[in-house]
């Protein structure tokens, strides 16, 4: 049997084996797509758009509130002259195979057929169990969505939770305070969304002008936390800050500087808030695991991929220094996947989970995952996670990284290092075992903590 068969007949059989996604932005009221808007202006798809042209660049109106009618139809009718030059994409592939398999569409997008395919959509964004079928079909059991999502817990059944709320470590375009005014929102609140990237900053009921703000204010975040309801805390961590250890004397000068503040003053914000963050959550070590998105830096819209070096060695100091505090990694820049294994190999409270933003193509996710394989025990990575906002993107994004894992194990399979067998177990070790193992997730409702 040559390669290409062997992958054909694994991509078949693997079909079968139970997927949990470990990261995404699902609603529990809101699983499905709400129109065509939700399918062809999913962000990545955006940026591929703006890159061919488009004048719009920046995502439609975000959770909290949702996009209207007259938004929706305002952005796809934008975005219709630009589709024939992202057919190329393997984003464009994605939406194809949405409509196709779900919608039984084949024919192109145009000014003309537009408004019955938004039709035909809106027709079952309010099927609860329609959504859930999309993901029966997609093999996936469960998937970890943000706590502010959860709404009054509609999709309990089919989604665990994960605070996503404070970004204290990531970056902004244009911003040096964002450290300071993220802790400040989040400082006797609730848990809630996240800033979105270049998303506005409306006024805080609370400022932080001491030290002892900084501590109160990351004591309320950390009890704040519903640890009986989450599995993880998601966050970002930006490859242009310096997170060496700044003194309590250099972050209370830092903050009367604020006014002037320049990356210096940002690293320190965001380097001093970070520490007290990760000492804070290692008392809770036992109930959760700090999930951090690396390899996407801001731009004005989006972000794009990069990681230096002195990051990777800052992240092992950081993560060796919390040895009671689990930490999993979403990496969104494959040449750094090789370093993240051997940190993976020589911290034991490291793993790394999926392919994320800008690893999330054929080619990339082949590289990456190949060398996962080759370097890490199954128990330390995580196979897939879809980070989509409706069903129908977990459903493509699976569909995706199967033909690509199926490929890779073929490859496998063929040079004598894995039999058929081993192709099967290491593939249910990562989609389905691990995220069990490493972040409590369950494949029904309930959690294992």
């Amino acid at each position: 049997m040559n390669t290409e068969t062997l992958a054909a007949s694994l991509e078949e059989a693997l079909a079968d084996v139970p997927m949990l996604d470990v990261h995404t932005h699902l609603c529990g009221a809101r699983l499905a797509a709400r129109g065509l808007h939700d399918v062809l202006l999913y962000h990545m798809i955006v940026s591929d758009l703006y890159a061919a042209g488009c004048p719009s660049g920046a995502r439609l109106t975000q959770f909290p509130r949702w996009p209207d009618k007259a938004e929706a139809h305002q952005r796809i009718r934008e975005a219709l002259p630009y589709l024939p030059f992202i057919r190329n994409t393997s984003g464009w592939w994605g939406v194809r195979i949405i409509l196709r398999d779900l919608y039984d569409w084949k024919k192109p997008i145009t000014a003309q057929n537009w408004r019955r395919l938004d039709d035909l959509i809106r027709e079952r964004a309010d099927d609860a169990a329609w959504a859930r079928s999309v993901l029966k079909r997609a093999g996936i059991r469960r998937a970890c969505a943000e706590y502010c999502r959860r709404g009054q817990g509609e999709g309990d059944d089919v989604l665990q939770y994960s605070i996503e709320w404070g970004m204290f470590m990531r970056a902004q375009w244009g911003e040096y305070d964002t450290a300071l005014y993220d802790l400040e929102r989040t400082w006797g609140r609730p848990p809630e969304a996240p800033l979105a990237i270049g998303g506005q900053r409306p006024k805080t009921e609370r400022v932080i002008r001491t030290l002892d703000d900084v501590h109160a204010a990351i004591e309320h975040y950390v009890s704040s936390i519903p640890y009986d309801e989450v599995i993880t805390h998601a966050t970002g961590i930006s490859t242009d800050i310096d997170y060496r250890l700044p003194s309590d004397k250099e972050m209370a000068a830092a903050l009367r500087r604020r006014s002037k503040a320049g990356p210096a003053e940002r690293d320190i914000y965001a380097a001093y808030i970070g520490e007290a963050l990760l000492a804070g959550l290692e008392k809770h070590g036992d109930q959760i695991v700090f999930q951090f998105s690396l390899g996407a830096e801001p731009l004005p819209f989006e972000t794009a991929s990069r990681v230096s070096q002195k990051t990777l060695g800052q992240l092992a100091e950081i993560i060796g220094r919390h040895p009671r505090l689990r930490f999993q990694c979403f990496l969104g820049s494959r040449h750094a996947n090789q370093t993240l294994c051997t940190l993976c190999c020589e911290l034991p409270n490291f793993s790394l989970a999926g392919y994320w933003w800008h690893n999330f193509f054929p080619d990339a996710i082949r590289h990456v995952m190949g060398e996962r394989l080759d370097m890490l025990p199954v128990n330390k990575q995580v196979g897939f996670f879809s980070d989509a906002y409706v069903v129908e993107w977990s459903y493509a994004k699976a569909v995706l990284m199967r033909r690509q894992m199926a490929h890779v194990l073929a490859a496998r399979v063929a040079q004598g290092q894995y039999s058929r067998d081993d192709a099967m177990a290491v593939a249910r070790a990562i989609l389905f075992e691990s995220p069990q193992s490493l972040l409590g997730m369950t494949p029904q409702r309930g959690k294992l903590k």
